[in-house]
């Protein structure tokens, strides 16, 4: 096809061109095949889903305690245990998070110190799941004696969180402008 163009008297490029947007333009169509089968596959099964198991869900399964027999079986401990769990979250790692961060943003030393608990942290927000939970078995639950409670969990998804928490707030911090900054201190 570039032969030809150049042939033609056209510029050798514009054979390019049109060569590399028609590659893409098929490289986009196949994507956007690809992203509506995997749409189409969520929704079938979404749909197959509530289809089974809104007729299941009443006031009864909600409200009753677990049981071995699947007819008298209820969700009300789960409930109950994730919301203490997520509270427990929330009130210890925020504070805990956005203190940290502004303390390192705003009043820390810059000091090697500091250096090496701002690269550490950064560090922590990449770690996998698993490996928080394990720190959290071994600490939480064998070594301070706590078995499993629901503290011991909350405790463990704070150091999950805690480091996504102080890395996000000390962003926030840095993204305040100057000006906005010493009006603040001014007030």
């Amino acid at each position: 096809m570039s032969v030809l163009a150049g042939a033609a008297g056209l510029p050798l490029a514009t054979g390019r061109k049109a060569e590399r947007s028609l590659r893409s333009l098929v490289f986009q169509t196949a994507l956007l095949v690809c992203l509506l089968v995997g749409l189409l596959t969520l929704v079938t099964l979404l749909v197959d889903v509530f289809r089974d198991g809104l007729g299941r869900i009443n006031g009864e399964f909600v409200s009753r305690l677990d049981s071995r027999l699947p007819t008298r079986a209820g969700i009300k401990p789960a409930l109950v245990g994730t919301v203490w769990l997520m509270g427990l979250v929330a009130l210890i790692s925020f504070p805990v998070g956005v203190g940290a961060a502004l303390y390192l943003e705003e009043f820390a030393p810059r000091n090697r110190l500091t250096t090496f608990i701002e690269v550490n942290v950064s560090n922590l927000a990449g770690v996998p799941s698993i490996v928080y939970g394990l720190l959290g078995l071994a600490v939480f639950v064998r070594f301070m004696g706590m078995g499993r409670s629901v503290l011991a969990g909350a405790l463990t998804l704070v150091l999950l969180i805690l480091p996504i928490i102080i890395v996000s707030a000390r962003e926030a911090l840095r993204a305040v402008p100057d000006s906005i900054r010493q009006g603040s201190l001014a007030v």
